[in-house]
């Protein structure tokens, strides 16, 4: 596959563009691959591509019932950081935050990562103590954070209304290396690398069953026939439970709808992305103009992807007290996603009681922050049986009750 490049853009210029070729191929499914990826979003398509780049596996086939990146890929705020509290998590986000910071040149592909800087208001005297002892946790962890002041707060943020007037900001958790990246660019990216090395990309197929002999998975039935393959990674997000019932075992996630929404565009007003835990809010500006705005979860299982009324009133109301001068901005479109949520609010990226099976589900509302370093401790894992990334994410925990509990880092607000 040609490499993108100012000299490939100049040439089709002068053709009128006429020579670019698809970025991915569509093929026929094969009877059998060495490894199938079910779930064509971030997770599932990073997966696939550290499977060929670092382990040399390329018989590999990605499985989406919808199109590419049409799940919570495309439905997110787009938010980057590594700044949580537990040591295997604070591991794998910043590795993941480190891929981000190579991915356009390791992907001959412009993800428009953004280190603009990501700062978690401290509206509380719980939060402000809680944020200082990431910060601590964050040093012994070599993930550069630090505690700053409601002064410091202000000069990044002036539109931000300091004083309250129900929550006071008492000063903030600042991360410079965090920021954004642009989601479709992200999914693109991966699954043109991933056809470049000879993967096949299954678009509109759906699984419906998983084929197991004497314990062992043997392949995948699905809407375009059966699929033989040796290895099977479940990479589905909220619907990861019901992959699991067709190779028969249960996981401990529940699923429900988080949801976004935007402003109309306007001039650059934000640039760095502020999140509000103790009201439920966070905010960024895109490169577009609009104010990209989300909230919690829903606080009911369900598999709606249109969000609610009252969660909406909700988030705006909280953030229109703390950056006033969005008050008078119209809503321009809203979304939501289905999240996957564990107990202590933490993935799991895991062998299963089927050999041959391996899951990567749970990660709530913090997916798309994780995709590089989910991927490339998931290929690992695939590949090898074990990744010192992953060891602590196993579903083991569950059963021995050693929970990595990330509830205020993850399951608040983002």
């Amino acid at each position: 596959m040609r490499r993108y490049s100012i000299f490939a853009v100049a040439r089709e210029a002068l053709r009128y563009h006429s020579g670019w070729e698809k970025a991915w191929a569509s093929p026929e499914p094969k009877k059998r691959y060495d490894v199938i990826v079910v779930g064509a979003g971030g997770h599932g398509l990073a997966t696939a591509y550290y499977l060929g780049k670092v382990h040399g596996i390329k018989n590999v086939a990605i499985i989406e019932k919808g199109w590419l990146g049409g799940g919570n890929t495309g439905r997110n705020t787009t938010i980057i950081r590594s700044n949580y509290l537990q040591d295997p998590s604070a591991a794998i986000y910043e590795k993941a935050r480190a891929l981000y910071e190579g991915l356009s040149q390791d992907l001959n592909y412009n993800v428009m990562f953004s280190p603009r800087g990501l700062l978690m208001l401290a509206q509380s005297e719980h939060e402000m103590r809680g944020y200082k002892r990431t910060v601590y946790a964050n040093n012994l962890q070599n993930v550069e954070t630090r505690w700053i002041e409601p002064k410091e707060v202000k000069k990044l943020v002036p539109i931000l209304n300091i004083a309250g007037p129900r929550y006071p900001v008492l000063g903030a958790l600042y991360q410079e290396k965090g920021g954004t990246a642009r989601h479709d660019a992200v999914a693109w990216g991966y699954a043109r690398a991933c056809s470049d090395m000879g993967m096949d990309l299954l678009q509109n197929t759906e699984v419906t069953g998983v084929r197991t002999a004497e314990g062992k998975v043997v392949g995948v039935d699905t809407s375009r026939g059966a699929i033989d393959c040796g290895k099977l990674a479940i990479v589905v997000a909220g619907h990861s439970s019901v992959l699991a019932g067709m190779a028969g075992f249960r996981l401990p996630i529940e699923s429900m709808a988080l949801q976004a929404w935007v402003s109309e565009p306007i001039k650059p007003t934000i640039d760095v992305v502020v999140m509000a835990n103790l009201v439920h809010g966070y905010m960024s500006q895109s490169d577009k103009g609009e104010l990209v705005i989300g909230g919690g979860t829903d606080g009911f299982n369900n598999y709606s992807q249109r969000g609610s009324w009252h969660h909406v009133e909700e988030t705006t109301r909280a953030l229109i007290e703390t950056f006033p001068v969005i008050s008078r901005l119209k809503m321009l479109r809203q979304w939501g996603g289905i999240v996957d949520m564990t107990g202590d609010r933490s993935p799991i990226l895991s062998k299963t009681p089927v050999e041959g099976i391996f899951v990567n589900c749970g990660w709530g509302t913090g997916g798309f922050k994780a995709i590089p370093g989910s991927g490339f401790a998931m290929a690992e894992l695939v590949a090898k049986g074990y990744s010192p990334l992953a060891a602590e994410f196993g579903l083991h925990r569950f059963k021995e009750g050693q929970f990595i509990d990330e509830s205020v880092a993850a399951g608040v607000a983002h």
